[in-house]
């Protein structure tokens, strides 16, 4: 099992980096350079992205590893667009204004460098200083089930994770700590995605249903019944207007917030 970068341009590949044992359940490219790889290994590897080198594992999950999330995520994704899709036409301006919101989120959470976090098959998360070291910072236990899915707010305060135990839990998203259970499901929460301002949450179910939350009272603001069967995947548009939804009824629903 590798891990491969592409030019999407030419179609070729550029690196192959092997080393774990089982499937790579999921891949996320960080700022400083590094690819971080989660496995059914049980490990998440860190890469040098220009060298295509191990740098260093991370063990510490007892059981698959199913996903991960940095708390630069969001900063990352936008890059140099404002809410409206507006970028400077500049090059060196561009990757300057991508820069500085990457350093906000660091910033306004006392940080030097990003974080991840990872979820397991074992029912815990652990938070991650990858960039420094392979010991976990800490690991965070409460689900019942399997925890299928996290997610850093955009400004990296907090992380949600989604769980097989019918709940989302909320984490404080520089100590791990936890913060709240959100109940609402009556089955499997498969993901999770935040608005735009880090003020709301969506929860997408095996119960056929959306949930959004407010993240200041931890309640549910709206339902949203609507797919017929399972909700597998949900994203929220970087403006924060719009919500994509998808599951096993085959149907790609939009929602306007």
């Amino acid at each position: 099992a590798g891990v491969r970068v592409w030019d999407v341009v030419t179609k070729k590949c550029l690196l192959s980096m092997h080393g774990h044992q089982k499937g790579v359940t999921c891949v996320k490219w960080g700022c400083e350079g590094l690819i971080y790889s989660a496995s059914q290994d049980r490990t998440i590897k860190v890469w040098d992205s220009v060298r295509g080198v191990l740098v260093r594992s991370l063990n510490g999950h007892a059981h698959w590893v199913n996903g991960l999330a940095l708390n630069v995520d969001y900063a990352l994704r936008i890059g140099p667009y404002n809410h409206q899709g507006q970028a400077p036409s500049d090059k060196k301006e561009r990757s300057l204004v991508a820069k500085k919101k990457v350093q906000k989120v660091l910033k306004d959470n006392g940080l030097q460098y990003e974080l991840l976090c990872s979820c397991s098959d074992d029912f815990t998360c652990y938070l991650w200083d990858p960039v420094r070291g392979k010991k976990p910072l800490v690991r965070m236990t409460g689900h019942q089930q399997p925890v299928n899915q996290v997610a850093f707010s955009p400004d990296g305060r907090y992380i949600a994770s989604a769980s097989f135990d019918n709940s989302v839990r909320l984490w404080h998203g520089t100590t791990g700590k936890f913060i709240a259970t959100l109940r609402a499901h009556v089955q499997d929460v498969y993901m999770c995605c935040w608005s735009a301002d880090s003020r709301l949450l969506l929860s997408a179910s095996k119960d056929s249903t959306l949930v959004v939350w407010n993240l200041k009272t931890k309640k549910i603001k709206h339902q949203l019944p609507g797919h017929a069967d399972e909700v597998y995947a949900v994203d929220w548009s970087p403006d924060g207007h719009k919500v994509a939804s998808g599951g096993k009824d085959k149907v790609l629903k939009v929602w306007v917030t």
